[in-house]
């Protein structure tokens, strides 16, 4: 073997050889499958529509939209990708926000016109939000991985008004997110991520509290941002 040949001969070697420790140091983007996460955000709820009385007697009425608050989240996710289809994973995530009903003027509708009813107090609102099982298609290629993700959600929620009265109703609508994932190690994930909440919740008291408000079934839904750190294995 004569200079040239064995000068690329060890060329190639210490490139397969700084390739090598290149593939060992770097973090792969798509080396850990699992991952627990927990996330933070803003809730902007859009208002409460077609709303329908539920209540025994008031058969037929309908209020006007009812405007909630944005509120602060806070939550979980657990999730999975697919060693055979990198790109495709299941999840599920359970989150907590209290878009309470605002102080504002509502009007009643039925057969025989409308009625005004003026100012109207403001109620505490909490929902509770577990989607079970979300498909997440994520691109990843490379360490900042965008994804989509959309699945069932089962909306537990509960509002109570200013006589202590509550109310609650369980509902199955939709949880849709849009996001981004940065791998700081091979472990350790920052995201962030918009979610889409849409459900038609219809709330209900129990027979042994008198003090509860009129109940009724509305449309329920809110843009939430959130950001979280996820642990990978």
């Amino acid at each position: 073997m004569n200079t040239a040949e064995t000068a690329n001969v060890l060329f190639r070697c210490s490139l397969l050889t700084a390739l090598m420790i290149h593939a060992a140091l770097v973090p792969s983007a798509t080396y850990a499958e699992s991952y627990v996460a927990g996330q933070f955000g803003v809730t902007f709820p859009q208002s409460l529509s077609n709303v329908k009385l539920t209540q025994d007697g008031f058969g037929g009425l309908s209020s006007s939209d009812l405007s909630l608050k944005s509120s602060l989240m806070g939550g979980i996710k657990l999730g999975h990708y697919f060693a055979r289809a990198r790109w495709l994973g299941i999840e599920t995530e359970l989150f907590y926000t209290t878009p309470h009903i605002k102080d504002q003027n509502a009007t009643i509708s039925g057969p025989g016109g409308s009625l005004p009813l003026g100012q109207v107090s403001g109620e505490h609102n909490r929902i509770v939000t577990w989607a079970p099982m979300n498909l997440v298609l994520r691109y990843h290629k490379t360490r900042l991985q965008p994804y989509v993700a959309i699945g069932p959600g089962i909306f537990f929620a509960t509002r109570k008004d200013a006589t202590g009265g509550t109310q609650s109703g369980t509902a199955i609508g939709l949880n849709s997110q849009v996001g981004v994932r940065y791998y700081i190690t091979r472990n350790w994930t920052v995201f962030g991520e918009g979610k889409y909440n849409l459900a038609r919740i219809g709330y209900t008291s129990k027979d042994s509290d008198p003090n509860a408000a009129l109940g009724y079934r509305a449309t329920y839904s809110a843009f939430i941002f959130s950001v979280g750190l996820s642990y990978h294995f």
